[in-house]
């Protein structure tokens, strides 16, 4: 019997409507049934139809009985209608086997889920970011949702990028940074059976202090984000340092952060590099880089609130978590 994967819009607009009819065609050439939510391609606004609509194709997504609940895109939206949501029926479709798979915006439905329910979803692709690009899907992010969906995907691996030196000067030319930031130690490190939790760090930050920010104790947590500026980044780490949530984790595996811009000149040599020599200083929980996941091609898929080990054997990095069916 084909996989079944359920196609819908909680968040912003689909824009590109090509790349969304791409994605389909590539999901049913790989052999799964694709169903499309009836206002996936919806508009209201910014939004995918108004608040009500969204969270109506929510709510129709975890009724389905689709293998895999897949969102059409990321952007904004979830965080307005998180009051709203139905939190025992997504239990309890997760229960029965349903995934459901995102990034970005999806961080604070993710985040939501586990803290009124302690269901895990995972963070990974999006239909048109990730299925639908012009150029074929990338190969290990390909091969991570097959492992999902069948139920073969045990754990993720990753190298951690080398220290580099620092430069005194800064080089213009690398005004444009998307490229991994390095990590400050490279000495073993084994943490086992925590909870693995994050994803999107803008969206996760502005949970804070809610309802729908889970209280997560000697966790190993993940972030990325794209286009956001070092400072931004580390303004949103220093809130999540003052309000006690880093304290309380074992481990903080940064991901990748693309797509932003640095000033020449005005930073100064100013980077994310700094930002993560800061962080490293001001907490005891092991900082790790590198990740392979956030707005870029290449990413594993990741389970929000599953328990997971974590091992480091020098630059070697491995997430282990077992069958989640």
């Amino acid at each position: 019997m084909k996989k079944h994967i359920y196609i819908y819009s909680p968040s912003s607009a689909v824009r590109d409507k090509a790349s969304f009819q791409r994605g389909v065609k590539r999901l049913q050439a790989m052999g799964y049934d694709v169903e499309i939510d009836e206002a996936a391609l919806a508009k209201h606004q910014r939004f995918a139809g108004d608040d009500t609509t969204r969270l109506a194709a929510i709510h129709r997504a975890a009724a389905s009985g689709a293998d895999v609940a897949l969102i059409s895109r990321g952007g904004y939206g979830l965080t307005r209608i998180l009051a709203a949501i139905d939190y025992k029926a997504l239990a309890k479709a997760i229960d029965k086997g349903m995934q459901f798979v995102g990034l970005s915006d999806f961080t604070a439905l993710q985040l939501a889920v586990l803290a009124k329910t302690g269901a895990v979803t995972w963070a990974g692709p999006a239909l048109g970011e990730d299925f639908g690009t012009a150029a074929l899907p990338d190969d290990i992010m390909q091969a991570c949702f097959d492992d999902l969906i069948t139920g073969q995907g045990e754990g993720a691996g990753w190298q951690i990028p080398r220290v580099k030196p620092r430069s005194t000067t800064e080089n213009a030319t690398d005004s444009i940074a998307s490229t991994p930031i390095q990590t400050c130690h490279s000495s073993d490190f084994s943490v086992e059976n925590t909870t693995l939790w994050g994803g999107n760090l803008t969206v996760l930050s502005s949970l804070i202090g809610t309802p729908y920010f889970p209280a997560i104790q000697g966790g190993v947590l993940f972030i990325e984000d794209v286009a956001e500026h070092p400072y931004r980044v580390e303004r949103m780490l220093t809130q999540l340092l003052y309000s006690g949530v880093l304290a309380q984790q074992k481990a903080i595996v940064l991901g990748q952060f693309s797509n932003y811009k640095l000033v020449p000149g005005y930073d100064s040599g100013f980077n994310l590099a700094n930002v993560v020599a800061r962080l490293q200083g001001q907490v005891k929980a092991r900082v790790l880089t590198g990740l392979p996941f956030g707005h870029v091609a290449t990413k594993v898929l990741l389970p929000v609130g599953a328990a997971i080990t974590l091992a480091v054997e020098g630059r070697d990095a491995l997430l282990l978590w077992g069958h989640q069916h």
